[in-house]
């Protein structure tokens, strides 16, 4: 049985790290409204630095460059993937039981989510969704 967690109003980075914990320990994580995340910082700080990481490229051939997404479940499985690590056979096999939605699914629609308390946003007066951050970089979801 996969822990169910909803994103709804959890600070990305928190989330993320607690995630990676848990998936570490053997566990099955599934994350819905991964749109609902937050990003925290005054927005023209988050899309700057967003925008430099969309525009990474090699110099020689700019289409072999990092293929970076701008789906939100794409965004929070690339942070949670982050903090596990990638080379071990340990580290992959974490990040395979891993599944995050964009929304909720109809299959997942009858299950109890948690929360993280750890990683709500608390008082963050400058923050934005990852949905927003999505839409601005044009992701169509």
């Amino acid at each position: 049985m996969a822990i169910i967690i909803n994103a709804e109003g959890l600070v990305l980075g928190r989330m993320a790290s607690k995630v990676a914990k848990t998936l570490l320990s053997g566990e099955k994580v599934e994350i819905v409204n991964a749109e609902k995340a937050v990003m925290s910082g005054s927005k023209p700080f988050i899309l700057e630095k967003v925008r430099v990481k969309l525009a990474r490229a090699p110099k020689s051939n700019p289409t072999k460059g990092p293929h970076i997404s701008r789906m939100p479940d794409r965004m929070i499985r690339s942070a949670v993937r982050n903090m596990l690590p990638k080379y071990s056979t340990r580290g992959r096999k974490a990040f395979g039981n891993l599944r995050v939605w964009v929304g909720v699914p109809a299959a997942l629609k009858n299950e109890k989510a948690e929360t993280i308390e750890n990683a709500k946003k608390d008082n963050f007066k400058k923050s934005m969704t990852i949905g927003e951050i999505s839409r601005i970089q044009g992701a169509k979801f």
